[in-house]
């Protein structure tokens, strides 16, 4: 068991990749569980994410206000390369030390921040895409504490929405999706 940022980003991202590669071009423009995303804009999300947390990790800042467009070119493979440097980024001695960035956040909350759009994005598209996913037990047990932390605040700026209800028996990973305001349950027919 570990609790350090790299090793869990880095299962997070050898999940992900599968998903990410998985997504044809055709699919670009389905609808996911993200309301305001479509499977494009999604992906540009989540590699805009991989990309900033790098420098989060080095203490410097991130521009999050506008999102490039990614995906040209090879970006299946650019984003296994983004994935990789961001779990480098996290590895260095002393990322995890301190706050990071104009966020004025501990570095390992901003750390955790990173893993949860690298767990709950990939179910997103894959639950958009008609894949599997299976996300790493040690990171949804790391997320569980940062998301109910930061989730009023989360919901407060609009980056979660409500949570939604889960039955009884609901795993912790179904738990985790409802408090950041996703039906677990979600399947892409209306």
């Amino acid at each position: 068991m570990t609790d350090k940022i790299s090793d869990l980003l880095e299962k997070a991202a050898a999940l992900a990749e599968p998903v990410v590669r998985g997504v044809d071009d055709l699919q670009l423009g389905v609808r996911t569980p993200c309301a305001d995303y479509d499977v494009r804009d999604l992906l540009n999300h989540l590699f805009h994410v991989v990309v900033g947390f790098q420098a989060l990790a080095a203490g410097k800042e991130a521009d999050f206000s506008q999102t490039p467009d990614y995906l040209e070119g090879n970006w299946r493979d650019r984003f296994a390369v983004e994935t990789g440097l961001l779990v480098e980024a996290w590895a260095a001695p002393g990322a995890e030390e301190g706050t990071t960035g104009g966020m004025n956040l501990p570095a390992r909350t901003v750390g955790s921040m990173a893993l949860l759009d690298l767990t709950v994005h990939p179910w997103d598209l894959a639950r958009a895409t008609g894949q599997d996913f299976t996300p790493d037990e040690e990171g949804i047990r790391a997320l569980g504490a940062l998301v109910a932390e930061m989730g009023p605040t989360a919901r407060q700026m609009k980056v979660f929405a409500d949570p939604c209800p889960t039955p009884g028996g609901a795993t912790p990973f179904e738990e985790l999706l409802a408090s950041t305001g996703r039906d677990p349950y979600w399947t892409p027919n209306p």
